[in-house]
């Protein structure tokens, strides 16, 4: 029996994996996509992305009935919980997620190599025992949690952001290592749900890549709402027992170490790419320092006609990256000519409030000696934040000091991911912080905080 050829071969259907398959399909190529899950989609959709805001929008409408309700004139009684039902309903939103993929790949007559992936030789590509041709291979195998030395992981006291998303009750003491978007969203999670939540980071600060006045400013919220911070901490150890966990701190520069005790431990110290089993180095794909897969601007590996986009290369984790990237690539082995513009990538993290963050951080901007003008405006200001009740955090643009372009825009407030995107645009398309401010918002809307933190920038906002 003759070997099945296909134009391209992608390894991993995840958001950038899923969405390069589609788009390459979708350009007339014939596209097959390997993945070893039994459903589509990747971490993202399975046991990420998806799955996490399922719960934190389950869990901050338990927390509105439980509290926020009343402040808007609505009494709800005996308010509680049924967390079977919490977690059913998660499901039930990431079923729906990965059997649209599965959709849109008979649609686009996508082939689903059902296994984990190998690269056999440049062009060839094994899946459960089959070997496949392809003229153009695509690494999209994504990330994994990075372990912490010294803390064993068993998805039940002691778990991942995966074991983190299936808890069946909710845990009297949970402590967080890692203060970054996971932890944090994670940790809200359960805190509105009833838990105590402790958050130990080793850095002195949390969300270390975001503008630093928004992480000091979304800290003291957290921390309103019953988030415990120990920074500058470091854990040295965990001890299992019939109590729950012992973890064993000291400060990260050192000194005399004190335990916690927990009932679960959440490890959320960060994520490295998933290279295990694939046979790069068989082939001669060449890995970076940090393990990632090493790519020219255009995807292209160290082997001619293999590629990787996503979280296994350079570059920020998100999922959107990804996605950008797999369109990207697609187009570019369709013989056109795209461009991913990664300084107009938004973050986000969702909290409530959230926090967004697109371009450069005015830390960046300090040490790059690029001179420029910031602009703040306060949703305590603003008349839809006030009539919601979500009246903390603040919209900052920061602008080029000579040309007025926009560098940088970083929100913490109701809906900042959703707000990002106008600023997000507007860096795409290099427009000036004034080009935002001329630009008609509707009133009264969460929008018109960004209209007047750009007329800030000019030293000029009308209602502040």
């Amino acid at each position: 029996m003759a070997e099945k050829s296909f134009d391209v071969i992608v390894i991993g259907a995840g958001p950038g994996g899923y969405v390069c398959a589609i788009r390459a399909a979708q350009l007339g190529l014939s596209v097959a996509c390997v993945e070893m899950r039994e459903t589509l989609g990747g971490t993202c959709l399975n046991v990420g992305c998806i799955p996490s805001k399922a719960l934190l929008q389950s869990s901050e409408k338990f927390a509105e009935a439980g509290h926020a309700l009343a402040d808007h004139g609505v009494r709800v009684d005996g308010v509680s919980l049924d967390l079977a039902r919490m977690q059913a309903r998660k499901g039930e939103v990431v079923k729906a997620n990965v059997d649209g993929v599965a959709f849109l790949f008979r649609k686009n007559k996508v082939t689903w190599l059902k296994g984990k992936g190998r690269i056999a030789a440049p062009g060839r590509v094994e899946v459960a025992g089959e070997t496949y041709a392809a003229k153009h291979i695509v690494i999209a195998t994504g990330s994994e949690s990075v372990p912490l030395p010294g803390v064993e992981i068993d998805e039940r006291t002691v778990v991942t952001s995966t074991g983190g998303l299936a808890l069946d009750r909710v845990p009297g003491h949970l402590v967080v290592i890692g203060g970054g978007y996971i932890g944090l969203e994670l940790g809200s999670v359960w805190r509105r749900l009833g838990a105590k939540v402790t958050v130990v980071e080793f850095l002195d600060r949390i969300v270390p890549t975001m503008d630093g006045e928004v992480a000091k400013q979304f800290q003291r919220i957290l921390a309103k709402q019953g988030l415990v911070f120990r920074l500058g901490t470091k854990v040295t150890g965990a001890r299992k027992g019939d109590e729950g966990v012992t973890l064993t701190v000291e400060s990260a520069k050192g000194g005399k170490a004190e335990e916690i005790v927990a009932d679960v431990v959440l490890v959320a110290i960060g994520r490295r790419a998933y290279t295990e089993g694939l046979g790069l180095a068989e082939v001669g794909v060449q890995l970076d320092e940090r393990g990632r897969v090493k790519t020219t601007n255009g995807f292209a590996t160290s082997v001619p006609g293999i590629w990787a986009i996503g979280d296994v290369i350079a570059g920020p984790m998100l999922a959107h990256k990804a996605e950008d990237e797999g369109v990207a690539l697609a187009e570019t082995l369709a013989g056109q000519h795209p461009h991913v513009n990664y300084e107009a990538i938004p973050g986000v993290v969702y909290t409530w409030p959230e926090v967004a963050s697109v371009g450069a951080t005015e830390e960046e901007l300090k040490s790059r000696g690029v001179a420029y003008k910031a602009g703040r405006f306060p949703f305590s200001a603003n008349g839809r934040a006030r009539a919601m009740g979500e009246t903390d955090g603040f919209v900052k643009i920061l602008a080029d000091a000579a040309t007025d372009r926009l560098l940088g825009a970083h929100i913490l407030g109701p809906d900042a991911g959703t707000l990002i995107a106008e600023l997000a645009l507007a860096i795409e398309f290099g427009a000036s912080s004034e080009d935002v401010a001329r630009t008609s918002h509707a009133h009264p809307s969460l929008n018109e905080a960004v209209k007047e933190a750009a007329l800030a920038a000019h030293g000029k906002p009308l209602h502040l």
